[in-house]
């Protein structure tokens, strides 16, 4: 009969580490999509460079947690969707809210915004994490996926 020779196997504790300071809004639920702007312009504005910020919400749409999900160059950053709900998940979030700002100061969606946007909504339906908006963040104005009725999974 063989010998069973134990194996060390590595174990892992899976949390979130709460940033000692905290961004300051009179936003607690979010509502609409003015209310992701006026929540993440003081992170997205005069930025040189693309950022990607998420908005983790309950069933109420309380806001429970920001997170910077990604920095890209001057017009694109990579991001997955392992990246986006990797936070949710652990926060329990029943939403999320995504904002990303446009350094050029134009807030039209590219084709690869749109890419993005649909993928997300489909990995949000399949996890039950809804994608309750993207919204694109430039100079005084914004545009927002769930506004223009463009935010819908396809599967």
């Amino acid at each position: 009969m063989p010998t069973l020779t134990p194996y060390g196997l590595p174990r892992y504790t899976i949390g979130l580490i709460q940033e000692p300071t905290p961004l300051r809004t009179s936003i607690s639920h979010l509502r609409h999509s003015g209310d992701i702007v006026k929540c993440l312009t003081p992170l997205l504005a005069h930025q040189d460079r693309e950022q990607i910020y998420g908005v983790f919400l309950d069933t109420k749409y309380a806001i429970i947690g920001i997170n910077h999900i990604a920095m890209g160059g001057l017009n694109e950053a990579h991001v997955s969707p392992r990246e986006v709900f990797k936070c949710a998940i652990l926060l329990n979030a029943a939403a999320v809210a995504l904002a990303h700002n446009h350094p050029s100061g134009d807030p039209t969606p590219s084709p690869t915004d749109r890419r993005l946007t649909d993928r997300l909504a489909n990995a949000g339906k399949i996890l039950g994490i809804t994608l309750l908006d993207h919204v694109i963040i430039g100079n005084d104005q914004y545009y927002s996926f769930a506004d223009h009725g463009t935010l819908t999974p396809s599967i």
